[in-house]
This record gives structure tokens, sequence and C-alpha cells, in this order.
């Protein structure tokens, strides 16, 4: 099958997009307010080219009071749907009936006796049939910085049981946030970032997609962690030197990152679906092209702005 469409593939802003699958039609979501004065945009498609709005999933909350709603990703179980979401940094989850919403806060932090947790990415192991939840939270050792964690979700979908599992830290000066940065009533010479966990099974192996550095420069990028085990540890031997799936490196991609992945309507052909900026720095869009597996790991195929044709499936 054949495949033609533009990135962006929707015009507005719609940063750190999630793109899953329901009854047949794809959704995404992410980051940005929509005209209906509701946070995180929904956009929808048939055929995974050409997409509309369908407005805002949550109406913003009256208590508590937040000011910051941050990167969210929808899971289906049993007929509901489940938004989670960073609210002033704190990771909340809103319920649902429907894909396209309107969703509710079900009143909870997820993370209580964490000060900072984000990005999160709800990920239904095709091995045990068990729901997890990837994230983002700080650490203050060795390379200081932001960095991923794991955590079994409960039955409900609203809770977390167990221990919280280290799935990869920081490891490379490309993921440095911010030099000398100012946090924790403290300064830090280097603050690193890694974040935006999307996680894939292929071939009996867990591949956890990343973004590292600062989203608001050029030098944001996507790496690609592996590991045997959901729960980690991770590694990832292709970014030393950068990041190796995706960056602005040899393309016009103005900070490309914070990706999910899903597979074409071919059913074969994975595809990464991340933002970038436009030109003028004002919005973050949400884009998509294929990846293809390499010996040096998956990488993303051809990413750049403008229209694409593209023939599926891809040869790997």
């Amino acid at each position: 099958m054949e495949l033609s469409y533009e990135n962006p593939v929707w015009d507005g802003y719609l940063a750190d997009p999630h793109v899953f699958k329901s009854d047949g039609v794809y959704y995404a979501c992410g980051t940005g307010q929509a005209e209906d004065g509701r946070h995180f945009p929904i956009v929808r498609s048939e055929d995974f080219q050409n997409w509309e709005p369908l407005g805002g999933a949550l109406e913003p909350l009256e208590e508590p009071n937040l000011e910051l709603y941050w990167a969210p990703e929808i899971a289906e179980r049993n007929g509901k749907f489940y938004l989670y979401y960073a609210g002033d940094m704190n990771m909340r989850v809103a319920v649902a009936d429907s894909p396209e919403g309107p969703y509710e806060d079900a009143g909870i932090k997820l993370f209580p006796d964490l000060e900072f947790s984000i990005d999160a990415h709800p990920y239904k192991d095709p091995v045990s049939g068990e729901w997890y939840l990837f994230f983002a939270k700080d650490f203050f050792d060795k390379k200081p910085g932001t960095a991923l964690a794991v955590v079994k979700l409960g039955d409900d979908m609203i809770s977390t049981e167990g221990e919280v599992h280290t799935v990869m830290r920081a490891f490379s000066d490309w993921q440095i946030y911010e030099r000398n940065r100012h946090w924790y009533d403290k300064t830090w010479p280097a603050w690193y970032t890694v974040e935006g966990p999307a996680v894939l099974y292929k071939d009996g192996k867990y591949y956890c997609f990343y973004s590292g550095g600062n989203w608001q420069t050029p030098g944001y990028g996507v790496g690609c962690a592996v590991s045997g085990d959901i729960t980690g540890p991770y590694e990832d031997p292709w970014s030393k030197a950068g990041p190796s799936v995706l960056s602005s490196d040899d393309t016009e991609l103005i900070g490309p990152g914070h990706n999910s992945v899903i597979k074409a309507p071919d059913g074969q052909t994975w595809f990464i679906v991340y933002h970038s900026w436009n030109k003028e720095q004002t919005k973050r869009q949400m884009c998509i092209d294929p990846l293809i597996w390499t010996t040096e790991g998956p990488k993303c195929f051809n990413p750049s702005r403008g229209e694409k044709t593209i023939s599926l499936p891809l040869g790997e």
C-alpha cells in the first residue's frame, strides 16, 4: 500500500504527540490548548494520512488550579480510556468513556511522594498482559537530572503497585538540559534530561525510545534503549555521540522529539510520531515517518517536513 501525507500532518500546536488506535481509527493527543479552551488537543484519522481536530481532551481543573498541563498519553482498557498527564509536574490521570473524551480527572496524584514526575507512557506488556507505566522523574546522584523509570499499574489503572524500577539514566553530554541550572534551591554544574519514553516489543526485546537534551533547542533528539525485561535495565549502545534515531543533524527539522510509536495501516511498518518546531519556532507540530531497523539500531527513515509518498511495507 502507499501512504501520502504532508509533515506536519496537522497545522495546529500539538507537542509530545501520542498516537493510539481504537476501533480501527487513529487518534493523537498532545501538549497544547485547543480552540475550545480545553487542554490536550485530539486529532483523528481514518487512514493515518489525513487528520482532523476534535477539540481538547480535558477541561482546566478548578481544584487543584493547575498552571502546567504536559504530555498526555491515552490507554484503553475494558471500554474505558485513561489519560495520563503531568499537572504542575506531577503525574495525574483522567478517565473517559470514549477516546474523544471529554476526560474527567480522577482527583489523585499517581506519585504523591515525588516532587517531580512527568511524561507518562502506559504500556501493556504483550508477554505478560500486565499494564506498566513508564515515566520520567528526577535523580540527584551520578549525572543529576531527569531520567526514566517504570512501575506496574494497579488493576484500576489509576494507581500503581510495587517497586519503581530505574529504566535508564543519562549517559552523554548531548543529554544535558542546561549547564549551571538553578533547580531545587541549588545550582547544578550540568542538569541532564532523558524523557518522553515510548516502548515497543520486537523480536523478543523491548525497545524504549526516549528524548534527550533541552526541548527548546535544536539539540533535542531521540535515542533508543533496549532490554530483554520490561522493567529493565535498558541500555542504548548507539547514542554515545548523539541521538541515534532522530535529530536535527542532516535534516531541516528543529528540535524533533518526544515521540510515540505505532504500526501503520499495513499492520507491519512501525512509524515514529514526533513533534518538531515550525520555522518561526512558535509552535511544535506533529510529524510522522517510518522506522527502519538497522545494525546500528532503529532509525527514523527520511525524517523531514513537507510532502511524502511512501510504499509500505518498507524493507527491513
